[in-house]
């Protein structure tokens, strides 16, 4: 914890500097978002992190390009390993810096996340994300870990929106990945092998609702899949359930706040 909150004063101040520098170059227009997501599972690149429901709160705040995200999950059945039976614990809060900015229709992000977790080491990931704003909207994201991976993460992905009724629109999303060499993303510690392999695709379908002009509420729904035996073993082996998980339907609600 004391890491995390460290990373987090880090975090504060980096964004201190980039809002007091910016302020000068043009007129300050501060952006947030508060958001928090209910769902049946906690899934991660296709890797089953929870048995049952998780709350997964978030806060972004942005400026000029800029912003900074703090992001945690709250597991209401941690592993399922204690006697009284279902647990209720904080297992992660995650920090991430980044910057976009649009050449016309392209979309450059570059950034960094940090990996505060509560059950294994902490880690730490730069990434570089590319979109293009035309039909089907392909964005390309590569993700290198600096710390406990020592390897790549690849994303390639596609999505489309269409509205279903005045201002409600439908999001339909399908994405697919490959491991370069991650340690975390191969499990080494628990396969013995560093691979470089498809890992996981993942077909996502969302329908955004507003209530207000600030507020929405957006139920979605995913299915997940491993893409190779590789991954399928490192999935398997790393699905805290114990049930071995490779193919995941899973889906919940998120309720966001503007500002």
């Amino acid at each position: 914890m004391k890491k995390i909150l460290f990373s987090g004063m880090i975090a504060v101040l980096l964004m201190t500097f980039v809002l007091t520098t910016s302020v000068l170059a043009e007129p300050p227009k501060v952006t947030g978002t508060a958001s928090v997501d209910f769902m049946s599972n906690y899934l991660w690149r296709g890797i089953k992190l929870s048995k049952d429901f998780v709350i997964q709160p978030s806060l972004t705040i942005g400026y000029a390009g800029f912003s900074m995200n703090v992001w945690s999950n709250l597991d209401t059945n941690y592993f399922g390993n204690t006697e009284g039976g279902k647990k209720f614990k904080h297992t992660e809060t995650d920090i991430t810096l980044n910057y976009s900015h649009s050449f016309d229709k392209l979309s450059l992000t570059g950034g960094f996340i940090y990996y505060g977790l509560d059950s294994v080491a902490d880690t730490q990931e730069l990434y570089l994300s590319a979109s293009y704003d035309v039909l089907l909207k392909p964005a390309l994201t590569f993700y290198y870990d600096i710390k406990e991976g020592k390897g790549g993460y690849l994303t390639a992905s596609i999505g489309h929106s269409f509205d279903i009724a005045k201002d409600i629109p439908l999001n339909l999303g399908a994405l697919v990945s490959y491991n370069l060499k991650n340690k975390v993303m191969s499990c080494e510690v628990c396969t013995g092998k560093n691979f470089n392999n498809f890992y996981n695709a993942e077909f996502s379908a969302s329908v955004s609702v507003p209530i207000t002009k600030q507020i929405s509420i957006t139920p979605k729904l995913a299915y997940s899949i491993a893409l190779s035996s590789d991954s399928k073993t490192a999935i398997s082996a790393m699905d805290v359930s114990g049930k071995d998980k490779r193919n995941i339907f899973y889906g919940g609600v998120n309720l966001s706040f503007n500002f």
